[in-house]
């Protein structure tokens, strides 16, 4: 499975991105799709996941009512909105996909996640 994230730039507090991740390969390795961040100087954290078996998404508390996760299984995508950007939202974004069939959730630890994109930079300015 390949990943390729993009969608990250420089932006204004309070402003909005959309990323992308382009997933290419098996399809029955990735039925979870998330999405992760490192801040600056900070310790990976998960922000964001959508279930491919009923479509349910999963959003860490920082992030909840801000970021939405959104797919297309059929194209291959996986997409991360994020709105009312704030400072502290600065961080490389992953995306990453987990083979496990997870029945009514999903995994919010990195080691869960076989495979990884590349990063995408998000800056937000104050």
């Amino acid at each position: 499975v390949q990943l390729q994230a993009s969608g990250g730039g420089l932006v204004q507090a309070g402003g909005s991105l959309r990323l992308s991740c382009a997933a290419s390969g098996r399809t029955f390795s990735r039925n979870v799709m998330g999405w992760f961040r490192r801040p600056p100087g900070k310790e990976r954290e998960f922000v964001a996941a959508i279930n491919w078996s009923g479509g349910a998404t999963y959003y860490a508390d920082s992030v909840k009512g801000r970021f939405t996760i959104s797919g297309d299984n059929a194209k291959n995508m996986v997409y991360l909105l994020l709105n009312s950007l704030k400072p502290e939202d600065t961080a490389v974004y992953y995306c990453a996909a987990d083979p496990t069939i997870r029945v009514g959730g999903v995994s919010r630890r990195g080691r869960d996640y076989n495979y990884w994109g590349q990063g995408t930079l998000v800056t937000v300015s104050s």
